[in-house]
């Protein structure tokens, strides 16, 4: 799917989307990455979401977001509950969704001003 962006003024926003990839400003993208709208973090090391820690969520603290969005790839899948208690100590909000749906609230949100930042599993 091609997304449209509205007012997004020299920000990362997803332009696109499929089964496997996403476009950020037009540019593909197959592998696991994290994206602000200031920032890209392309080497972001997790693949499935059997392997995600909260060590993994420890670099986006410095980009101070106000929401983590958790793109999990077609189907929706939550991480294990204990996981979901260490990000929650952090006072972040975190929301879970599949990688159409993470895309598409990321942009709504970008657009709104708020400080989100998304991380898929590709």
């Amino acid at each position: 799917m091609k997304l449209h962006p509205a007012n997004f003024a020299h920000q990362n926003i997803f332009t696109g989307y499929g089964d496997s990839y996403v476009l950020i400003n037009q540019i593909r993208h197959e592998k696991s990455l994290v994206v602000l709208p200031d920032h890209l973090i392309t080497d972001w090391p997790v693949t499935t979401i059997a392997h995600l820690e909260v060590q993994h969520f420890d670099a986006l603290k410095q980009h101070a977001p106000e929401i983590i969005i958790l793109g999990t790839g077609i189907s929706h899948q939550f991480p294990n509950q204990s996981l979901l208690r260490q990000i929650a100590q952090t006072g972040i909000g975190f929301e879970v969704m599949n990688t159409q749906a993470c895309c598409r609230t990321y942009n709504i949100l970008v657009e709104e001003g708020r400080r989100v930042c998304a991380a898929l599993i590709l």
